[in-house]
């Protein structure tokens, strides 16, 4: 196994995800509600209720942080992401998440942090799903083709 440690960023890495911990205690601790992004867009777009604005916000406050970020820290603190892959392959990909998605009753951050913090066997299943299909992916694309 290879590590690359020119671009391994455990430290950014934790306090995403204690950040990201911190989101999904105060929604559920003051809503009662999941923080799965695919929810909160599905329910933005199905419903009619008077939870469309927190809803609003929350995905507002998730599209515009990098662009608020571009302007607050240095260029060479947050290095740019690159996407090497066509546009086709894109939007297959983007395709065959929102089909997993759908089809698994909800996304990495609904099942991987919410459902596994609540020890729901169906989010472990689910989670368990999303990592051994990645690290397959992975492996074939790296080693098979």
């Amino acid at each position: 196994m290879h590590i690359d440690w020119l671009h391994f960023t455990p430290g950014s890495s934790l306090l995403g995800g204690i950040l990201l911990g911190i989101a999904a205690s105060a929604l559920f601790l003051n809503s009662g509600r999941i923080l799965g992004i695919t929810g909160i867009l599905e329910g933005l777009l199905t419903r009619k209720s008077e939870d469309s604005t927190w809803r609003f916000a929350f995905l507002l406050g998730m599209f515009a942080t990098p662009l608020v970020a571009k302007f607050i820290v240095p260029a060479d603190v947050i290095p740019t992401p690159r996407v090497e892959a066509s546009w086709v392959t894109v939007i297959v990909a983007g395709l065959l998440v929102g089909f997993g998605t759908r089809w698994g009753a909800g996304c990495t951050s609904g099942h991987g942090i919410c459902g596994l913090s609540r020890l729901s066997v169906r989010s472990l299943v689910a989670t368990l799903s999303f990592m051994g299909t990645s690290f397959v992916t992975v492996f074939v694309i790296r080693h098979l083709l």
